[in-house]
Formats: C-alpha cells, sequence, structure tokens
C-alpha cells in the first residue's frame, strides 16, 4: 500500500527538531491527547506534516473556518504530492436554516447555496476514505454534521472489470440507484449515457474526465478514462469502480419501512397534539409532513429531506448520527485540531444551538420530533470518536491543557530566526489620520498591512475612506463565499491590494509573510475580540516578517494587553537568545503562493482582452494556445479544479471567435 510520502526539501529546524520527536514517541506510546502549544510562524504545519510521516496514519486536520481550511488544504497538497489530500468543508455558500420564531409567528423556509465545487470535493473526500488509500482530509467543523453511513456508501459501488459479463440494462438500474441521472445530451458530474454498445460515466466527484466502458455484447471489452475537453484516451483500466454521484444516497431496500415509520410517528405525534388541544399544530404537522411523504414516494426526494434521516438510516432516537469520522478506521487514525482554542469552543457550542432551533420547529408543529436526530454531533460524541488528537495552537485554552493531563510541546523559536513584532501603542484619538500616515510608509517598503475593527460598520466605513485616499484595500467579511476569501490573501500577497481591513478573520492562521504591519483599532476596548489570546493571535500575523510591527490604538492599557505583550517579550526574548547562539540574521520567511482552489487569476493571460469586443483574433488565439496548456498541465498534476476553470475560460473565448 501507498504510503505518506513528505515530498519537500526542507528538513526540520530549530524547536521543529525536538517537537516532532517528541510527538511522534507520544503517539507510538499510546499517549491519546496532547498539545503543540506553536508560536505563529514556527511552522507548525511542517511539523505535523512530519509527525503523519512518522505516524503513517490516516489524518484529519479540523479548522474553526473555510479560510484556514483552504491554506492548509494547498500547504499539505504541496506537502504530500504523491498523496491524497482531501478538501471537507460545507458546501454551501450561502446557508439560512429552517426556524420559526413564536414571538411574531414569522416561519423562515430553509435558503441555501450549494457549491458544487466543494460538493466534489467532498465526495472525492468520502471517496478516498472508503477505497482505504492514506488519506488526509482538512475539514472546517462541517465534520461534525451528518453524512452517509459508511456501510451504505460501500454498498452501493458498482465495479466493472474487463472481460467480464454485465447486463447493460441491470448495469444502468444500478446508475439511476448510486443517485446518476441519464443525459444523453450533457454528459455532467453524476450524469451518464448510453450510444450503442459504449457506455460514458460522468463521476460526481469530478468535471474533467469521463470512463467510457465499451461492450461487445453483454461482455466489457474496455475501460478508458476520457478528457473530457480533448475527449482523448488518457488511460485504461482493468477494474474501475463507480461510486456514488452524490455524498447522499437513499437506500432503497429499506424504503418501504422508513416511510412506514414516518407515517407511524406522525400518527403519534398529531394524536399527542390533540390531547393538549394543539389543534392548529396537529394540522400543520399534518398537512407539512404528508406532503413531503407523497414526494418522497413520488420522486424519491423532498424539501427539508435530511430531517427524516433517522428513519431514513433506520437508526434508533437519539442515536449518534454518521459523520465523516465514521470513515476513519479506530484505533488508527490521527486528529489535529488547529487553532484549537477558536476550534474546540465552537464544536461545543453547535450541538445546543442547532437542538434549540429544531426544538422550536418541533414544538410547534413544523416538523416531526424526530427532526432532532439531524443534528451535529454533541461534545461527548465527538470525544468519544477521536483515538488520538493534537491540540494546535498560539494560545491553548486550559481545557486542551488540562484534558492532555499537561502532555504539552512548546514550539517557541522559529528556524528563520523571525522575532515576534515589536509593540507600539498610539492614542486611539486620531486613530485614522495616523493610520494613513503608517499605511503610506508601509507602500514605499512594499509591505502589506492588516487592519482589524471592531464593527461591520467601522469596516466598511475605514474601506471606503482608504478608497477615497487611493489606497488599494478590501474589505474581508463573512459574506465573501468560501473560496473568495482565499484567493483576497492571495491578491494581498500579490500586491493586488495594499492593505486588508476585517474583524475577526485577520487573527487565526493567516499566514502572509509580505504582512509586516498589523492595526488593531480600539484596543483598550473591553470584548472576546480584544482578550489576551485574541491579542497575541492578531499580534502573530505579523511574525513572519523581519520588519513586523503591531499598533495598538488605545488610550489605557487594559489588563488583556499587558498580559499580550508580556507574553510576546517572552518569547522574543527566546527568539532573539536562540539567534544569538547560533549566529542567525533573520529574514523575512519566503513562501510561494498556491494556486487558489478556484482561481480566476489563471487566466490573466486573456483577461485584457476578455474585457472586451474589440479582440484581436490571432491574439486571442495564442491566448487559448497557452491555455490549453496550462490545462493539461494542472489536470496532469490533478489540480483538477484549476483545470476545470481555465476548460471553461477556453471554451468562453472559442465561442467568441465564432
Amino acid at each position: 500500500m501507498k504510503k505518506f510520502q513528505l515530498t519537500t526539501t526542507m528538513t526540520p529546524k530549530g524547536d521543529q527538531i525536538k517537537s516532532i520527536a517528541q510527538l511522534t514517541k507520544n503517539i507510538e506510546h499510546g499517549v491519546k491527547s496532547q498539545v503543540l502549544l506553536g508560536a505563529t510562524g514556527t511552522g507548525k504545519t511542517f511539523t505535523i506534516a512530519n509527525v503523519i510521516a512518522n505516524n503513517q496514519q490516516n489524518t484529519l486536520v479540523m479548522v474553526h473556518n473555510k479560510t484556514l481550511a483552504a491554506q492548509l488544504y494547498s500547504e499539505f497538497k504541496e506537502l504530500f504530492k504523491n498523496n491524497r489530500v482531501e478538501y471537507f468543508v460545507s458546501y454551501f455558500d450561502f446557508y439560512q436554516p429552517e426556524a420559526y420564531i413564536p414571538r411574531s409567528d414569522t416561519y423562515i423556509e430553509k435558503s441555501a447555496m450549494a457549491n458544487q465545487e466543494i460538493e466534489m470535493l467532498r465526495l472525492s473526500t468520502i471517496n478516498s476514505l472508503a477505497t482505504g488509500e492514506p488519506t488526509i482530509v482538512v475539514a472546517s467543523v462541517a465534520a461534525i454534521y451528518t453524512s452517509v453511513a459508511p456501510s451504505d456508501f460501500e454498498m452501493y459501488r458498482i465495479v466493472l472489470s474487463k472481460n467480464t459479463t454485465r447486463n447493460l440494462k441491470q448495469l444502468q438500474y444500478d446508475l439511476v440507484r448510486l443517485q446518476y441521472q441519464r443525459n444523453n445530451i450533457d454528459l455532467k458530474p453524476g450524469s451518464f449515457r448510453l450510444k450503442g454498445d459504449v457506455l460514458e460515466i460522468a463521476p460526481g466527484y469530478t468535471d474533467m474526465f469521463t470512463i467510457r466502458v465499451s461492450f461487445f455484447g453483454d461482455i466489457i471489452e474496455e475501460i478508458a478514462i476520457i478528457d473530457v475537453l480533448t475527449n482523448n484516451v488518457k488511460e485504461k483500466w482493468d477494474t474501475y469502480v463507480v461510486v456514488p454521484a452524490s455524498e447522499y444516497i437513499m437506500n432503497k431496500d429499506r424504503w418501504k419501512e422508513s416511510m412506514n415509520l414516518i407515517k407511524q410517528e406522525l400518527k403519534m405525534r398529531t394524536t399527542e397534539f390533540k390531547k393538549q388541544h394543539k389543534l392548529l399544530e396537529a394540522q400543520r404537522l399534518k398537512e407539512r409532513t404528508l406532503h413531503d411523504i407523497e414526494s418522497l414516494e413520488e420522486l424519491g426526494y423532498c424539501n427539508g429531506i435530511e430531517n427524516y434521516s433517522r428513519h431514513l438510516e433506520l437508526r434508533a432516537v437519539g442515536s449518534t448520527p454518521y459523520t465523516l469520522f465514521d470513515y476513519f478506521q479506530a484505533n488508527n487514525w490521527l486528529m489535529v485540531v488547529d487553532e484549537s482554542h477558536m476550534t474546540i469552543p465552537q464544536i461545543r457550542g453547535m450541538y445546543n444551538t442547532d437542538r434549540s432551533r429544531k426544538e422550536t420547529l418541533v414544538n410547534y408543529g413544523f416538523r416531526l420530533p424526530s427532526a432532532l436526530d439531524n443534528r451535529p454531533l454533541n461534545f461527548d460524541e465527538f470525544q468519544k470518536k477521536i483515538d488520538k488528537i493534537i491540540y494546535v495552537s498560539a494560545t491553548p485554552n486550559e481545557w486542551e491543557i488540562n484534558h492532555s493531563n499537561h502532555t504539552v510541546i512548546e514550539q517557541i523559536v522559529r528556524p528563520t530566526g523571525l522575532v515576534d513584532p515589536q509593540i507600539e501603542i498610539h492614542s486611539a484619538k486620531y486613530q485614522v489620520d495616523d493610520l494613513v500616515v503608517e499605511l503610506q510608509k508601509q507602500i514605499e517598503k512594499k509591505e502589506r498591512t492588516f487592519v482589524t475593527v471592531l464593527t461591520i460598520k467601522m469596516a466598511e466605513n475605514l474601506t471606503d475612506y482608504l478608497k477615497k485616499q487611493k489606497f488599494k484595500v478590501m474589505y474581508m467579511h463573512n459574506e465573501l463565499k468560501t473560496l473568495e476569501r482565499a484567493k483576497i490573501i492571495n491578491d494581498l500577497r500579490r500586491g493586488k491590494y495594499d492593505v486588508i481591513v476585517g474583524i475577526n478573520l485577520l487573527r487565526e492562521g493567516l499566514d502572509v509573510p509580505e504582512v509586516s504591519l498589523v492595526v488593531i483599532f480600539d484596543a483598550d476596548k473591553p470584548g472576546f475580540f480584544r482578550s489576551d489570546k485574541a491579542l497575541i493571535q492578531t499580534f502573530g500575523r505579523a511574525a513572519r516578517n523581519v520588519n513586523g510591527r503591531v499598533i495598538l490604538y488605545a488610550d489605557n492599557k487594559t489588563s488583556a494587553m499587558q498580559t499580550a505583550i508580556d507574553e510576546t517579550n517572552r518569547r522574543r526574548e527566546i527568539q532573539l537568545a536562540y539567534n544569538r547562539q547560533n549566529q542567525i540574521i533573520p529574514k523575512t520567511i519566503v513562501k510561494p503562493i498556491f494556486d487558489d482552489i478556484t482561481s480566476k487569476d489563471d487566466a490573466k493571460v486573456v483577461e485584457a482582452y476578455f474585457r472586451s469586443n474589440k479582440v484581436d483574433f490571432k491574439k486571442q488565439t495564442k491566448a487559448i494556445s497557452i491555455l490549453r496548456k496550462e490545462m493539461l498541465q494542472a489536470a496532469k498534476n490533478q489540480e483538477y479544479e484549476r483545470a476545470a476553470f481555465l476548460r471553461d475560460t477556453i471554451i468562453n473565448l472559442e465561442v467568441k471567435n465564432k
């Protein structure tokens, strides 16, 4: 079986050496829980990558937001080029959950905007784990939400082998059972078509290739992987396993029993409402549920189908739902919780938030009580799923330290010799005017800046003001789509922006060595975002640049500010002592700018042409040729999302040529 193999010329340095050795040794000796207290910029990701390579266990790296997940995904893909590195986050760019507000008698219907690219990446994750390949999964806290049962996913697979007999009609029926749709015109992911004795299947997890199965009668004559753009054969396989087209599949074998259970619960619940003289709730529940049952029986689907998951999976009342965790082998995998001081509290709180909203829907007759079992894991269930865990943070909470029996490995020294930033306190009275002066200095040095403020209104107003002052500025807010956030960070690194303004998006895990200045407005205001841990994390954004500075705008020095400044100075002294001992002259980190998971910057070569209808045909043809080479290279490197965008750009340009 293929093993995890680091594909980098870098070697451990500084505190990384002892951290890797100790973490690895603890895992080998059966230590279940430990903490890596790693200062910002000390190479925690590289340390964890070495631990993965040493222990050779499937690993789930869990983080608290999608921006950090995208960054870690890119870094692990670079460190493990020959292994499966997967990306598993919520596939919604926008999600408004179903809710009811009794006070105003307002019902809010579920509204969501799914991202097909992320759906494919999620399916690819499950497929990698289900097929037993060594896999690293970078996931957000979406991993604690319900997913398809492993037994169902493994049951609903089709194994195609060359020179074996397959009834073509039955094979089509089997594909439909796996959620594939027949489409003879547009073969998009999750569909198939039949032309004579040739069956073409488009897997649900990619739009870069299709599977062409050629028959001679009922005998499979050839299995070929076809490039969707060139229609050329990329590979020929003797055996190919067709996995479900969707992450969520329906086991038709238990369909009748599931429908009966829903009907029985409906009858019991409406009877209960009537006994309580809640006739409106009883009528509402009856109408809504019967409508859903009718849709399920006729179409195999209904809006809010996830609320019936307990019955559809024949699970017991209150039982733990299936999640991504169930795809990892028990006692043989590792979990890494990055930025644990943020991720763990988020995991802890998600169950109660979800439960509170759904209890209101159940109590007022909008949903059956079984809807409560469509939920994220509670914290006890989360802990029971874990085999071995490493909590990673520059500022771990007491809970992580206590839970690990104080098994804390410190990684303070940076191999680069970079020292924690110098802290300056400026008066808040003229903070905006002072910021303008500081930004002008930054631009002269060709260095970037992060500015963090406390409110959305302040962020918007400051961004507008800086734009009027001719600064290249971007406001990074929580309404941006998942993949756009990572793109903004890369644009800052490339120089498209000089400064990014944000609220709480600029704290953990944003590794941008071009940023030498972090500015914190209203640093003396009380609250979570100005706590000592939050301030230390924010300071760390400037710790990857040799000129790193932090400006705190405040008129009073709070205890949180003092604690953060003292800890930063302690770490500075440790690093300076190491530098003197080893005669190290600090240098700014040189870090490649990875391709965005989906990046429109790949089309820069044609961007100028694309904006105008007055396009020179020869230039456009040359651009298409260049893009096609880049697309084929991206596909060869398994950078399927980038290749897909390049393909779409080529098609648009070719249409313009006609």
